[in-house]
């Protein structure tokens, strides 16, 4: 006789996968708006209605919790730029302003304190977000400049790959503490500028001046 297997239920996340989620969602908008060092576990467990034994349970320290606040929008940012770079947009001049918008819209949401804070306070996580920022800037602006030089919208004389160098090198020096705070500049403001003044000397110049 054959037996009634019973129904495989959809697998439910785990409580503490949703707890880690929530407190890592929090700290990202505190930290990156307001700092690291102006942000206490207090803070955070109090707004998420939580003990403050409850949270170091999910993160042993805050160096912790940073760690996991900067995996997370390194993380973002990629998933972003990957559904920007598959995404449908039909030409280079559309898809090319979609990665910008997205980098903006990212860039917005860190201040300066927060940077300043993570410099001084985990600089093996700072190094660790330059690191990420330019893997994200070789991957998916590397991959777009080729395709705009197909188009024949990248100028053909400079190879790629230094025009993209040159990028990092540019966002490397000046989305930084010391020269945001002497420029008064916010990631947002100066990322723009950057990009700017970089597509500018990376477009195709067509007939009468314009690009």
């Amino acid at each position: 006789m054959q037996k009634n297997i019973p129904a495989t239920k959809a697998k439910q996340p785990s409580p503490d996968k949703d707890a880690v989620s929530q407190i890592t969602a929090r700290a990202r908008q505190h930290f990156l708006s307001h700092g690291f060092r102006g942000v206490t576990m207090d803070d955070i467990a109090g707004e998420l209605g939580m003990s403050k034994k409850t949270l170091y349970a999910h993160f042993p320290s805050k160096s912790a919790l940073l760690e996991a606040v900067i995996a997370d929008k390194l993380r973002s940012v990629e998933e972003s730029l990957k559904g920007v770079a598959d995404g449908s947009a039909p030409d280079f001049p559309t898809r090319l302003g979609a990665m910008l918008a997205c980098m903006r819209g990212h860039a917005d949401e860190i201040q300066p304190t927060f940077i300043r804070d993570v410099q001084r306070e985990a600089p093996e996580l700072f190094a660790a977000v330059q690191d990420g920022r330019r893997k994200v800037i070789q991957r998916y602006f590397g991959k777009l400049l080729k395709e705009g030089r197909k188009a024949g919208s990248i100028r053909s004389d400079i190879p790629v790959e230094l025009m993209v160098e040159m990028l990092i090198g540019a966002v490397d020096a000046i989305i930084n503490p010391v020269r945001m705070e002497e420029l008064r500049l916010t990631p947002k403001v100066g990322f723009a500028h950057i990009t700017s003044v970089f597509l500018e000397g990376a477009l195709v110049r067509l007939r009468g001046g314009k690009r």
